[in-house]
Parts: structure tokens; sequence; C-alpha cells
């Protein structure tokens, strides 16, 4: 059996505001697929952690969307990790004039103010993670955006295997 190393692999972000998780096959990354060349298993992908971060503009429908998804991990048997909220919102503020010829003195100032909130999942499988993000994914409410971010554990490559390197000859 070869050793596990923590090495932090980020995956690319996704965002997603009421875009669908498309995956492809499912019985893709699961432990019982047979590769087609050998009938060996496949072996599942192994997540260290898994975080949201969802971005929107009502703070409560993102605490009701919170509860949701913990609620669904908890059914799922995932560890869920730390959930926070930042207290203040982000403001993003842009000044226009009313007029677009004159009057420079005659402006109109909008705000648009984001809230965001955080959620960590611990110890996932790779069927398991992507069950458990389509099913999140899938009931998204409208005006929050999503984005996910995967911690995977991967084998120690040969060249840095300690103890493979212990009997190489120097």
């Amino acid at each position: 059996m070869q050793a596990l190393s923590l090495r932090l692999m980020r995956l690319p972000n996704i965002w997603s505001a009421g875009a669908r998780f498309c995956s492809g096959n499912v019985s893709q990354g699961t432990a019982n697929t047979l590769s087609s060349t050998e009938n060996t298993p496949i072996p599942d992908k192994l997540y260290s952690r898994i975080e949201l971060e969802m971005k929107g503009i009502d703070p409560e429908v993102m605490k009701s969307y919170a509860y949701f998804a913990k609620t669904a991990a908890e059914h799922l048997d995932i560890e869920v990790g730390k959930h926070w909220a930042l207290r203040k919102a982000t403001k993003d503020r842009l000044t226009l004039l009313k007029s677009v010829h004159i009057y420079k003195k005659h402006r109109v100032q909008y705000e648009i103010r984001n809230y965001y909130r955080f959620m960590h999942f611990h110890k996932l499988t790779g069927s398991t993670a992507d069950t458990f993000l389509e099913y999140i994914e899938r009931n998204l409410p409208e005006g929050i955006a999503l984005k996910v971010t995967k911690v995977e554990l991967q084998e120690l490559p040969e060249h840095l295997d300690p103890a493979k390197l212990s009997n190489v000859p120097v």
C-alpha cells in the first residue's frame, strides 16, 4: 500500500449564479468502476476539505440556504466543519452624472451590498462530493453565487517517497 500525503491541490473554482452543476457519468469516479484495459478498480478520489463560499445580496436567504446545506450534509454523514459569515457587507459605490453632457455638479450615487458566508466540509470521497454538490447546486436560490474549492488528497510521487529514496545509492 502506497503512502498518502496531505498534498494540497487547489482545483479550479466554480462560480455559479443559478447555473447547474454538470457532472459527466455518475459512476465515473466510484471505486466499483473497472478500467477498460484492466480488471482492476479505479480508486475513488479523496478530498480532505471542500470549501463553499456563498455570495449574495440578501443575508437571510443565505442563512437559510446554509442551514439547508448543513442539514443535507448531515443526512449524507458528511463531517461539517466551520461555517461563518462576514459581519459587514462589502459595498461597491458607483457615482454617475445625472445628465450626460452638462451639469457636472448634479450626480447620482448607486450602492451594491454583497454579503458573504463560508462553509467547510471534511473527509469526503469523490462520489459523495459529486452527489452532495449536485444536490445543493440544484437547490441554489436566486441571487446567490456559489464558489466551490476542493482540497484533494493525492499519492506521494515516486521521486519524493522516503521509502524509495532510502534504497537509492548515492
